[in-house]
């Protein structure tokens, strides 16, 4: 598609003030940068120009924006065309008035300034403008004075020339917080926005709704500047000033793209965009030569009716996509390779994300940036259309397949981007006019090979878990729980920790005592050798009575842990026996269990048995028991 067909009708902007009357609602005041006499709105039929630039639930706000567009009608030199508005919506109390009119009687005075120029593309810079302009002009209290919007009017003509060299002005809510947002939906919806069917967008906030739809346009290339004919379904001036490009210079990206067939023009005959749409304009909508369309409104009473407005119905306050049409669905399903790539622009814009500054990568860098964005979805939509070429030219070889076969590419690239879709796609105006004015041959120029091409992969498969795992927010969700539970720990921690030093403490005391125990026993021991242990403990005299030798003839010996011990003892041999007569078994012959070793000898408190069979051949270990004096014993291996 060659030439640049930038709308230029020479239409001087304009502004107007659109004021809320009390018992007329929405009204126009007055123009600036008209003719005397003149009334743009009663010429152009532009009734539903108040409801455009006073959005519902604006008055809950203190500065909302409306974006809007309008049909202008055709003249003797101009056939009809599309204009585009801008709307800065502020209110103040009317009691702060210097000068109140009598028809003022409600507590609040509404009003806004609106711009209306013939392209969207400046009103990026516009916006700042037009904001401080209406600050400035509420801040003087008194509406009747307005040279400041005098003034203004006649300041726009020369700053959009200003701004008309320059590279394109991109309009719209910044592309990285649309993939933040709604990561790989961006690419759903964008691939939708190809297919022309009838996009409903809501929002509670005017201007985010009407930037979303923007943004989405903004990634046709070329598509902002050539809007011509989207203000009403029956405009249809684009097409006719198409010619089938003969010329290329691979080095110019602007001839790259005309060449290619961009910007596919998704608002010709029968189609409509209206970012800010009415409830006013919606018999429009309903009309039966409105075949498409991307509008945008802020009431709710759409939602209750999406079914018949709408083919998918893109809910911002929620963040969610309804496809109300089962084939549309099919056709909007991601491929792998879709999916693949959406993924990666994901991940880029998640890894240099800024909470205080959304719209450019925490790390200055190109990667993750509104260029790499944009460049990105270029690269993609180019691969696309040279893959559905290369598609039409495999059906058209059928007679001698292997001759239309390219020797690098394998199989029909289209299915990588959904054959569903590019069935879906073949139905639309926008394909058509592409059919009719690019080359057939356009894979010799641009490879058609999707940017992401192959078949699911386990890092596919990683990379869907990781990210459905962040969306999920648990470190966010269970922060709170995580405090709670660290703050319990820390305190059960210090408990426990007490009541085992507590214990340890406990326990060296008592050893202690039992140590200094056996040593006054050695002691009474070493000064007496002849004597009995029992002797060491008491001494009867004469007269039958008790007296008592050192510490130990004060109490009776504690013989419950002897006993204990004796029959953890006890229990053990017994096992060991059975263990032993399996065994016996084995070798078919009985062996008996003998005791061995010399008797206890005096003060040792230890007895050694051989519990075991002698070595012969078995390699069986001797068991040693150590009995004390008392009769009671420990295994010792």
């Amino acid at each position: 598609m060659a030439g640049n067909m930038e709308s230029r009708s020479g239409f001087v902007p304009v502004v107007t003030v659109v004021g809320f009357h009390h018992a007329r609602g929405p009204e126009i005041e007055d123009w600036y940068g008209v003719e005397d006499g003149s009334d743009p709105a009663f010429e152009n039929d532009w009734s539903l120009l108040p409801f455009m630039a006073l959005s519902d639930g604006a008055h809950a706000t203190t500065e909302d924006f409306s974006y809007f567009t309008l049909r202008q009608e055709a003249t003797s030199t101009q056939p009809a065309t599309s204009l585009f508005g801008i709307s800065c919506t502020r209110q103040m109390d009317s009691t702060e008035l210097i000068s109140r009119p009598a028809d003022v009687t409600r507590s609040t005075v509404q009003k806004a300034v609106v711009v209306i120029a013939d392209s969207p593309q400046y009103f990026g810079p516009l916006r700042e403008k037009l904001s401080m302009v209406t600050r400035a002009w509420f801040a003087q209290r008194d509406f009747t004075d307005t040279e400041i919007l005098k003034k203004f009017q006649e300041s726009l003509l020369q700053s959009l020339k200003d701004t008309e060299g320059d590279r394109d002005q991109y309009l719209g809510l910044s592309l990285r917080e649309l993939i933040h947002e709604f990561k790989y939906q961006t690419l759903v919806l964008f691939k939708c926005c190809l297919l022309q069917p009838k996009m409903l967008f809501f929002g509670s906030r005017c201007e985010r709704l009407c930037m979303m739809q923007f943004s989405l346009i903004s990634l046709i290339p070329g598509l902002i500047r050539n809007l011509q004919d989207c203000a009403d379904p029956e405009l249809e001036n684009y097409e006719k000033h198409l010619i089938l490009p003969t010329s290329l210079k691979t080095s110019e990206r602007a001839s790259l793209l005309s060449y290619m067939g961009l910007p596919l023009q998704v608002f010709g005959k029968g189609s409509l965009f209206g970012p800010y749409t009415p409830l006013q304009q919606l018999d429009m909508l309903a009309d039966h030569g409105t075949k498409s369309y991307i509008v945008g409104s802020t009431n709710s009473l759409l939602l209750q009716q999406k079914d018949r407005y709408s083919d998918i119905l893109v809910n911002l306050d929620e963040g969610n996509l309804n496809i109300t049409s089962s084939s549309l669905r099919n056709s909007l399903a991601l491929s792998v390779a879709d999916r693949r790539w959406i993924d990666f622009l994901t991940q880029a814009v998640n890894d240099t994300w800024d909470e205080s500054n959304p719209s450019r990568p925490k790390t200055m860098g190109y990667m993750g940036s509104e260029e790499f964005i944009r460049l990105q979805f270029e690269e993609y939509l180019l691969a696309l259309l040279s893959s559905a070429k290369y598609h039409l030219y495999l059906q058209s070889q059928t007679s001698d397949p292997h001759k239309a076969v390219l020797s690098d590419i394998e199989g029909d690239p289209v299915t990588d981007f959904n054959i569903d879709w590019l069935d879906a796609w073949q139905r639309t105006e926008n394909f058509r006019i592409f059919q009719k004015f690019t080359d057939s041959h356009l894979f010799d120029i641009v490879e058609p090979r999707h940017p992401c091409a192959g078949g699911l992969t386990i890092e596919d498969v990683q990379r869907r878990l990781a990210q459905q795992v962040a969306e999920l927010h648990l470190d966010e969700r269970f922060s709170t729980g995580k405090e709670v539970l660290n703050k319990h720990l820390a305190t059960g921690q210090k408990k426990v920790s007490s009541a085992f030093n507590n214990l340890w403490a406990d326990i060296e005391v008592m050893r202690e005592a039992q140590r200094k125990r056996q040593e006054e026993q050695r002691a009474a021991q070493a000064a007496n050798p002849n004597a009995s242990p029992s002797s060491m403990l008491t001494r009867t005299t004469t007269g039958g009575s008790e007296k008592s030798l050192g510490r130990f003839a004060s109490r009776a010996p504690d013989l419950s842990h002897a006993q204990a011990v004796g029959q953890r003892a006890g229990a053990y041999i017994s096992s060991w026996g059975a263990w032993a007569s399996e065994r016996r078994r084995g070798w078919g012959r009985s062996n008996a269990l003998t005791p061995a070793g010399s008797p206890p000898q005096p003060g040792s408190g230890l007895v050694r048995l051989r519990s075991a069979p002698e070595k012969r051949g078995g390699g069986i270990n001797p068991v040693e028991l150590d009995r004390k004096s008392d009769g009671i014993g420990r295994l010792d291996a």
